[in-house]
């Protein structure tokens, strides 16, 4: 009877001390089958376009999450996590956490036109998150958890709009999507501890009841696009 107690007591603490990650992980929808999502993703890569290198720059919560999947993607060369769309030169983590510095936790991502798309690039963004919850993912919030597209050029914003007025035209999600869409700006390198992240933190527990989660639901809705098979 008491080692019931006990075994019991501890699955209690245990659960008491998943559940709010297992939340976070489960929180975003699935835009997968929408006609919008479809279109997103079959967009080619252009090879003609003559650049070897272009970057995409998006906030969708916490940046740990976001490199993680965006590494999964053939095109995607790199993905540094930083801050951007604040006001505070030289942010750091802690000061950001704080909510005061306007800054959002991004990522960088460094990627091959001629392997990956744009479009694509923003399917994977809707994937990624939940983009109709304002300053928020899942037990994350705070403005520095805000979902944003930061384009590099008229292209990139264009696109950005057409893809969040379809999808909302088609009803993708329940909500209406708060995604800013705003100009790079300076973006912060994040410490280095923060790169690579789940990569060198496997084990922790928010790597195992979130990150992992998110990427292995990632990895799967892109099966064909994944670096490693």
């Amino acid at each position: 009877m008491r080692r019931n107690m006990i075994k019991w007591s501890g699955v209690y603490l245990i659960l008491l001390f998943i559940l709010p990650f297992w939340a976070c992980a489960q929180s975003h929808p699935d835009i997968s089958k929408s006609n919008t999502f479809k279109e997103m993703e079959k967009a080619a890569a252009k090879a003609e376009t003559g650049k070897k290198q272009d970057t995409a720059t998006f906030a969708a919560g916490c940046f740990w999450c976001v490199e993680e999947q965006f590494k999964q993607l053939q095109g995607v060369i790199s993905v540094t996590s930083g801050y951007t769309g604040g006001t505070v030169p030289y942010p750091t983590y802690k000061l950001v956490c704080t909510g005061t510095t306007g800054h959002a936790e991004a990522c960088n991502i460094i990627y091959d036109p001629s392997k990956i798309s744009y479009d694509e690039l923003l399917a994977a963004f809707f994937i990624a998150h939940n983009p109709t919850t304002l300053n928020r993912q899942g037990n994350d919030e705070g403005t520095q958890y805000r979902s944003a597209i930061y384009y590099h050029n008229e292209t990139q914003h264009k696109l950005a709009d057409y893809y969040i007025k379809r999808l909302d035209q088609e009803k993708a999600y329940s909500d209406p999507i708060v995604t800013e869409v705003a100009p790079y700006g300076k973006f912060y390198n994040a410490e280095d501890y923060h790169q690579n992240y789940y990569e060198n933190n496997a084990s922790v527990p928010y790597c195992q009841f979130v990150v992992k989660p998110k990427r292995d639901k990632f990895r799967e809705v892109f099966k064909g696009k994944l670096k490693q098979e």
